[in-house]
C-alpha cells in the first residue's frame, strides 16, 4: 500500500499576508463581505486568503490597501512576500476541490484519467490495492448525482497512446476503452482524443483544471516527485495554453468515439 499522503502546513508567506490583512480590516471596522464586493470575490475566498489557505494576486492587494487606507502597507508586505516568485506551494485538499468543482478539463498524456477508469483498470494499475480502488471509483459519483444539475461538468483529453498503451490484459483494455464510450455519451462529460504525433507542452505531464462555482480555478498537476496543487496565475496561465495547443490537436466527439471504437475491434477484441 502506498504511503499515507500527508497534508503539509500552510505556506508562512500566505499565513503572514492574511493575518495582517485581517489586522487591518479590523482596525477600520470593516467586514469580510465588504471585501468580497470591493474585489469581486466570493466571501468564501476572502476568507482563505486571510485564513493563509489561498494566494492573494497583487491586484487583489492594491484594491484592499487602498480601500483600508493602508497606504502601501500591505502592498509592500504582498511585495516582500512574493519577491522570490511564490517559492511554496499552496496546499488544497484536492479530493475537496475536485468534488466541490463546478468543471474539470483533465489531460492525460499516459492512461486513462482516474474519474473515468473502469475497476479492472483502475486495479491493474494500483496493483490489486482494493482499497485504494474503492477511493478512486468513489470519486466518479461527481459525474453521476442524482440532480443532474448538480454533477460535474468534465472535459477529457486523453492521448492517442493511451488507448494503445497495455494495462492489465486485452480484456481490461477492451473494457475501458468502451467505458470511455459510454462515459463521453452522459450530458455532461466530452471525451476528446488528442492526436499522439507531434512535440506539444502536453507531454511535460498529467494535470487538472478545476473551475469553482464562483469562477476561480485551482490546478492538480502531476510531476516526477509529488502532485502539486495550485491557484498561482502564473501556474493557471501554463496550462490555459497548453490546454488551447491540445485542443487544436484533438479529434471532435464524434471523430474521437469512432477512433475509440476501431482501436477497440483492432487491437483489444
Amino acid at each position: 500500500m502506498p504511503p499515507k499522503r500527508q497534508r503539509p502546513r500552510e505556506a508562512p508567506a500566505l499565513v503572514a499576508f492574511g493575518r495582517q490583512m485581517r489586522r487591518m480590516r479590523e482596525a477600520k471596522g470593516v467586514k469580510q463581505e465588504t471585501i468580497s464586493h470591493l474585489t469581486s470575490m466570493s466571501g468564501a475566498q476572502v476568507s482563505r486568503i486571510e485564513n493563509g489557505k489561498r494566494r492573494a494576486s497583487r491586484s487583489f492587494a492594491e484594491i484592499v490597501d487602498d480601500y483600508l487606507e493602508a497606504g502601501g502597507a500591505l502592498i509592500a508586505l504582498w511585495n516582500d512576500l512574493n519577491k522570490d516568485g511564490h517559492p511554496v506551494p499552496v496546499w488544497f485538499d484536492w479530493p475537496k476541490i475536485e468534488a466541490d468543482a463546478a468543471m474539470l478539463v483533465s489531460w492525460e498524456p499516459m492512461l486513462v484519467t482516474g474519474l473515468a477508469q473502469t475497476r479492472a483498470y483502475a486495479s491493474a494499475l494500483l496493483r490489486g490495492n482494493e482499497e485504494a480502488v474503492d477511493v478512486r471509483l468513489g470519486r466518479q459519483s461527481i459525474l453521476a448525482r442524482d440532480d443532474e444539475r448538480d454533477a460535474t461538468i468534465l472535459s477529457l483529453l486523453i492521448d492517442e497512446q493511451a488507448l494503445h498503451r497495455l494495462v492489465g490484459d486485452t480484456e481490461t483494455m477492451k473494457e475501458q476503452l468502451e467505458h470511455l464510450i459510454v462515459l463521453s455519451m452522459l450530458p455532461n462529460v466530452t471525451v476528446q482524443v488528442v492526436l499522439g504525433n507531434g512535440e506539444h507542452d502536453g507531454n511535460m505531464g498529467a494535470f487538472v483544471v478545476a473551475t469553482m462555482d464562483d469562477r476561480s480555478e485551482v490546478a492538480y498537476v502531476e510531476s516526477a516527485v509529488r502532485p502539486i496543487t495550485t491557484d498561482d496565475p502564473a501556474d493557471l496561465s501554463v496550462l490555459a495554453r497548453t490546454l488551447f495547443a491540445l485542443r487544436s490537436r484533438a479529434l471532435t466527439e464524434e471523430m474521437s468515439r469512432e477512433l475509440i471504437r476501431k482501436v477497440v475491434q483492432e487491437k483489444w477484441t
